[in-house]
């Protein structure tokens, strides 16, 4: 077992020790040989001076490729010339595994570094977000924890779309016809029947064509389900959800998300309330903008952009009309042509973290939206079977983490936050 690690070695200053770690940099002057080695916490400059250690030591280290396993022994010095403040001057070089020529490099391209993957996770860069997106999966698990609701496992195969055919991919389970899961909703309406406030972290898939730098065909969702909450309420608890993440963050990983460029200072801004408007609110503004956009419509990247651009904290559009949305979003009483519902949308164009709403109840009511959608009813008969022994009013979301994360640390492209990002042309590794 690995006993020390890179984030170690700056309390032991003055100490002898003994450090296993992969070879990230190269580089030789004469005699000295300076390498920078990487593990899981973090990279170090090690110096190996020919005169210095022992025999064999040099020329070993001299031959040693980048991505190599090796272990060093030596002594942990300050030195402000090396990448991090500390130097491990060697007395003891020997290599674990030696590896072939690695086959990125700095100006390798997009397309290489995404066929190679497997190999360009070792990156600092993408290390480094593998570890934001933890930390952020950890405060919303808490958020939820402190909130009082459970998480619960609902199936990922399933036997009807919860937002509408054309997104579902199919495949044949032992003769039958199933899909993958678009989202854990309906499930997650069962299970508040019984625990009240449920939440869930799975995987979902969308077979849509876009390409666009926030569409993945598999991601994380985190879903939430609540009894007795009203849509007002569900908005709020967005609010306050989104806005822990954003402190957690900024106040424990503030050195983590400076080395990723993105600023704490930022997200300590997002706090309730954040910006609201209305569907015809949003219409409004966008054809004063000079856009193209009629009601009815879908929002697009473009119209995103435009509506969150210089906020500092997210912007809800909610009470859309029900002829954009599905079908088990609850109609609006004063007006039957909407719904009441929100997206959350990300500023600067980061696009929608957030789409939720209050959920219909009344079996009857469901029924009616199901036909007039054109539904098949017999394969929703056990959601409608819900609504007949003690349903009540409640509201839910679901939640992009992949979106999430991509605003917080402010990338370019969704796919950088995903380990094997999954794209209407990409399927591999």
């Amino acid at each position: 077992m690995k006993k020390l690690y890179i984030q170690d070695l700056k309390t032991k200053i003055g100490e002898p020790v003994e450090l296993t770690a992969w070879v990230h940099r190269k580089r030789t002057h004469g005699s000295l040989l300076f390498l920078v080695l990487r593990d899981s916490t973090g990279i170090v400059q090690v110096s190996v001076k020919k005169d210095q250690c022992k025999e064999g030591s040099f020329n070993s280290a001299c031959d040693v490729t980048l991505e190599s396993v090796v272990t060093v022994q030596g002594t942990v010095t300050e030195d402000k010339r090396a990448p991090t403040g500390i130097e491990v001057r060697v007395n003891s070089f020997n290599s674990e595994s030696l590896a072939d020529t690695f086959p990125l490099q700095e100006d390798t391209g997009l397309d290489v570094l995404l066929d190679l993957r497997h190999l360009h996770l070792r990156s600092v860069r993408l290390t480094q977000i593998m570890k934001a997106r933890q930390h952020l999966m950890d405060y919303l698990r808490e958020f939820f924890k402190q909130e009082g609701f459970w998480e619960v496992y609902p199936p990922i195969f399933t036997v009807a779309g919860c937002e509408g055919g054309s997104t579902l991919f199919g495949l044949d389970y032992y003769g039958d016809q199933v899909y993958l899961s678009q989202s854990a909703q309906l499930y997650l309406e069962v299970l508040i029947l019984s625990l009240e406030k449920v939440y869930a972290y799975t995987p979902s898939f969308r077979a849509e064509k876009s390409r666009t730098p926030k569409h993945v065909t598999e991601y994380w969702h985190l879903e939430q389900e609540a009894a007795f909450y009203d849509n007002q309420d569900n908005m709020e608890f967005q609010e306050n959800m989104i806005s822990y993440v954003c402190q957690k963050m900024a106040e424990e990983q503030g050195d983590l998300l400076k080395e990723l460029g993105r600023n704490p200072e930022d997200l300590k801004k997002v706090k309730p309330p954040f910006y609201r408007l209305t569907y015809d609110e949003t219409v409004e503004k966008l054809q004063e903008e000079g856009i193209d956009k009629e009601w009815g419509d879908d929002l697009g990247t473009e119209d995103e952009y435009v509506l969150t651009k210089g906020l500092d904290k997210p912007l809800f559009v909610w009470r859309w009309p029900k002829i954009a949305k599905p079908f088990y979003m609850k109609l609006d009483p004063e007006n039957e042509e909407y719904v009441l519902n929100d997206d959350l949308l990300a500023p600067d164009g980061h696009s929608e973290l957030v789409g939720g709403s209050q959920r219909i109840h009344d079996h009857d009511e469901l029924m009616q939206r199901i036909e007039e959608e054109n539904m098949d009813p017999s394969a929703y008969e056990w959601y409608l079977d819900v609504r007949k022994y003690g349903s009540v009013p409640h509201s839910g979301f679901g939640l992009g983490t992949e979106r999430l994360l991509k605003w917080v640390l402010d990338l370019e492209h969704i796919r950088d936050v995903i380990p094997f990002p999954r794209t209407p042309r990409r399927y591999y590794p």
